[in-house]
């Protein structure tokens, strides 16, 4: 890699803007970052300080205006994304935004155009596909290490439900929290969706029916190949963040488990115990989350394609829009019923 230097403005302070600050700060020397912005000027002076981050701007816009800037990073709220993902195109500006650029197909099809029309480029978070376990999962199928896959099931369940106030504007369970593992069934199958079926339901908390809302869900996937795939949610799982996914396919299976903060196991009398798995994402995918960056960096500096394109970002919402749809109509929904 040559040695030029990309230099970053960051949207958004709050905690996944601190998780890939940081990783821009302190792990990823190719990168450097000129400014943050945040509608809480606090929390973005508190960001500043802490990775050392020269100047805060007062706005999105400064942050557009400013030549030095090469890339912005997009960590505000979901429904801010795809307006911002235009403005960054039209001002010249590289984009990694996180995940989903909306909730509307609408407008991520206006921000793809956008990004299209200006020649920049664009990434979207869904960093679990940096995870080495999953790799190395899409690695044993694109391989044929275990032959034509038939079955994909995929766990991830979070140790406690996100504050009630997120959840409006975050799109739900199907398009905030599902959505990554709507893009990892994609991802370690090499196979398009076609239709879904899902079941959802309140059993963590009642608070969320009246946010119109489920906290437990599982959802059928239809492939084009014929396999099938499951996907299951839950808003708590006591004993920390349950991420696991196994494929079965023609010549044997390849499953991951959950990363533990270490290897550990206590025996004693009456039985054997070791520690609970890592308990959030913050901690499970911290290698993730760098990873994903550093590809991202390197596309933009080598000029080459990025490793999630805008493209890749919206299928996950249609897979959610039609997982949506199935559940409130109780049957099975093809994906070009609300891609039409």
């Amino acid at each position: 890699m040559s040695g030029k230097k990309l230099y970053f403005g960051i949207i958004g302070a709050g905690r996944i803007g601190r998780v890939h600050a940081e990783t821009l700060a302190f792990r990823l020397p190719q990168a450097g970052i000129a400014a943050v912005a945040d509608v809480n000027r606090e929390a973005a002076e508190a960001l500043a300080e802490h990775c050392g981050i020269p100047r805060v701007a007062a706005s999105a816009a400064e942050i557009f205006a400013d030549p030095d800037i090469g890339a912005v990073l997009i960590c505000s709220s979901t429904d801010t994304h795809a307006g911002l993902i235009e403005q960054a195109a039209k001002a010249g500006k590289h984009i990694f935004c996180e995940k989903p650029v909306s909730l509307s197909l609408q407008n991520i099809d206006r921000a793809l155009a956008a990004v299209e029309a200006a020649g920049v480029k664009l990434q979207v978070g869904f960093n679990r596909r940096f995870d080495s376990n999953f790799e190395r999962v899409r690695q044993a199928v694109t391989s044929g290490e275990i032959g034509t896959p038939y079955l994909m099931h995929i766990i991830s369940r979070d140790p406690a439900p996100p504050p009630f106030a997120y959840l409006g504007p975050s799109g739900g369970l199907f398009l905030d929290m599902m959505i990554h593992d709507f893009d990892m069934a994609r991802f370690l199958m090499g196979d398009e969706v076609e239709e879904v079926y899902a079941a959802a339901g309140v059993m963590v908390d009642p608070a969320f029916s009246a946010a119109g809302d489920f906290d437990t869900a599982v959802v059928v996937l239809h492939f084009r190949s014929g396999a099938i795939g499951t996907i299951d949610n839950s808003r708590k799982a006591t004993f920390g963040y349950d991420q696991r996914a196994e494929i079965l396919g023609s010549k044997g299976k390849i499953a991951t488990e959950n990363r533990f903060p270490n290897q550990a196991a206590v025996s004693v009398a009456d039985h054997v115990y070791s520690d609970p798995p890592l308990n959030f994402f913050m901690q499970r995918y911290t290698d993730s989350f760098a990873l994903e960056l550093q590809a991202f960096t390197h596309a933009v500096i080598e000029d080459r394609p990025t490793p999630v394109t805008g493209a890749d970002s919206r299928v996950p919402v249609v897979m959610a829009l039609a997982a949506r749809k199935s559940q409130d109509e109780h049957r099975p929904v093809r994906l070009d019923e609300v891609d039409a």
